[in-house]
């Protein structure tokens, strides 16, 4: 008994020593692991460390580029600085879509138009200008240029237009006489085939249209002042014909298109106007004579200068066009300013206001210029409420500015604001 009970605790001693090895030998294995896996992630350390450090010539190829993204950096800063500043638009009257107006304005660019343009704007319509640049100029829009409400087409509307609109102001033509006798089938295709083009696009879209006529549809009239219901006294095939017809053309176009396919249209005879923007080369007695005087020239009359005219300020007339076009008078109605004055005492005023000393120069008259020309605008003060209020030696001194500042450009900053506002009278 006492041997099996020795053998056994012989057997247990074995087993627990052979157990303590086994348990010894795994963590001698697993520290030997640890300690290679150790080893190796020194080296992998080491190894990326070397790697990472650049060595003389990959230093010098950093500090190189390093040099060129700061010379790339200062360049860029300059460039930026020349760039114009971020536009900044006049405050416009916001509209919801139940009344604002998608309207197109032919000829938008040119002297009335543009100034059009910024009342339309201004009022929070949606404005599409389409002008060819014959007479007008993208400076008289560029305040608008890029603004959401404003898209300008460059078109010439002798060719058809395709476009979306609510309204449409039909003033592209040229109006002064050498640029309507420049070209005087252009003149009459504008006048005929552009307004068929007009009429066409206002039928299609059910929009109201109003075509810009003009008093020159009475030429030298027998009747004085000239009312709505004279007929006129035009040459049908003198030199200015292919205005005066012209736009004779395009009113009883109007109202064919009224009669027969129920297009809604307004007519405005236009009476002289003058105002800031104004062409400096378009030949009519304002710009002529402010040019002239404020560059010390003679002031040249052609004709004996006892012959008169009536001048409206430009943001007069412009009233008036958008007071016809937002009534429900269908017939044409006078926009012009019935204070006459003969063109020898619109010279002297213009001199006197310019303190010049220019001589007043008489020319030969030419052939077909009106002797007397007044509106008589009793249906427009009647039917629309409407008639001028700017004074003429007011707008007289305005129009002076703007050529003074005009004439002393030397660069292409030294130039008028685009701000509508200013030439507001």
């Amino acid at each position: 008994m006492r041997e099996l009970f020795g053998g056994a605790c012989v057997v247990s001693t074995l087993s627990v020593l052979v157990l303590y090895y086994s348990l010894v030998s795994s963590e001698v294995a697993d520290m030997e692991h640890i300690v290679d896996v150790t080893n190796m992630g020194d080296m992998h350390d080491k190894e990326e460390r070397r790697h990472r450090e650049p060595s003389g010539l990959q230093q010098l190829e950093l500090n190189e580029a390093q040099e060129k993204i700061k010379l790339l950096e200062s360049k860029l800063a300059m460039l930026e600085s020349r760039l114009p500043p971020t536009t900044s638009y006049p405050d416009i009257k916001f509209r919801t879509y139940k009344d604002r107006r998608r309207i197109l304005v032919t000829g938008g660019a040119g002297f009335v138009g543009s100034h059009l343009v910024d009342k339309l704007m201004l009022d929070g319509h949606e404005v599409f200008v389409v002008d060819n640049y014959f007479t007008g100029s993208k400076r008289n829009i560029e305040q608008w240029l890029g603004h959401e409400n404003f898209e300008m087409l460059h078109h010439d509307i002798v060719n058809p237009l395709f476009i979306e609109v609510d309204q449409i102001y039909h003033l592209a033509s040229p109006a002064s006489p050498p640029h309507y006798m420049y070209n005087p089938v252009k003149t009459i295709k504008t006048n005929t085939v552009g307004t068929v083009n007009m009429l066409g696009l206002a039928k299609r879209t059910k929009a109201k249209i109003l075509i810009a006529s003009t008093s020159e549809v009475y030429g030298d009239p027998e009747v004085h002042p000239q009312p709505e219901t004279y007929w006129g006294h035009v040459n049908p095939i003198g030199p200015r014909a292919c205005y005066d017809e012209g736009k004779r053309v395009a009113e009883t176009l109007a109202y064919a298109y009224n009669k027969q396919s129920g297009v809604d249209v307004r007519v405005a005879r236009i009476f002289n106007t003058y105002g800031p923007r104004m062409h400096a080369n378009d030949g009519r007695v304002v710009s002529n004579f402010v040019i002239q005087a404020l560059e010390k020239q003679p002031i040249t009359i052609y004709g004996s200068g006892e012959q008169t005219r009536s001048f409206q300020y430009v943001s007069d007339l412009v009233s008036g066009l958008v007071t016809l076009m937002a009534s429900n008078y269908t017939q044409p109605v006078n926009i012009g300013n019935p204070e006459e004055k003969s063109i020898n005492t619109f010279a002297s005023l213009i001199r006197d206001m310019v303190g010049g000393d220019s001589d007043i120069v008489h020319l030969p008259a030419v052939e077909d210029d009106p002797q007397r020309r007044r509106p008589d605008i009793s249906r427009a003060k009647a039917e629309l409420n409407w008639e001028p209020k700017v004074p003429l030696s007011k707008g007289l001194a305005k129009t002076v500015e703007y050529f003074r500042k005009e004439l002393s450009r030397t660069k292409h900053s030294d130039r008028n604001s685009g701000d509508p506002a200013e030439y507001l009278l």
